[in-house]
């Protein structure tokens, strides 16, 4: 049977300085974490690239980006948001489109305009409109 979170309680200074600090710790774990992960993800993709077979790529990259993704889970840099008020749970509206889905919409902006033979000014100011709202959200 799975078990119901119970809503959080008003925090204590002893119990907010405490997340204070481990969010500081946490912080410092992450920063590490990303610089070492850049150096390693140009290696691992330039593996990738050159150890594949048959034309496909090697999977070195993308088992660095998993491991990436399970110490993000471990680190749980945002953890401590267990103990904010009710009222203040979700109170941030970021757009529905994660980082990934704007990139990828950009890029398929960028390689339908080079396919009809650059960017002209008029798909210029379409993409900055785009990116203007975008923001704006």
């Amino acid at each position: 049977m799975k078990q119901i979170p119970e809503p959080p309680q008003a925090v204590d200074k002893r119990t907010l300085v405490r997340d204070v600090a481990v969010f500081q710790v946490k912080l410092i774990v992450d920063g590490l974490r990303d610089l070492v992960l850049v150096p390693v993800a140009l290696v691992a993709g330039l593996l990738s690239l050159f150890s594949g077979e048959g034309g496909q790529p090697g999977p070195q990259f993308y088992r660095l980006l998993e491991l990436g993704k399970q110490s993000e889970r471990w680190i749980n840099l945002f953890g401590a948001t267990r103990h904010a008020p009710a009222d203040m749970v979700n109170t941030f509206n970021f757009p529905d489109a994660d980082m990934d889905k704007i990139v990828d919409t950009i890029e398929t902006f960028v390689v339908d305009e080079e396919k009809r033979g650059g960017m002209t000014a008029q798909a210029r100011a379409r993409m900055e409109k785009t990116l203007r709202g975008l923001k704006n959200r």
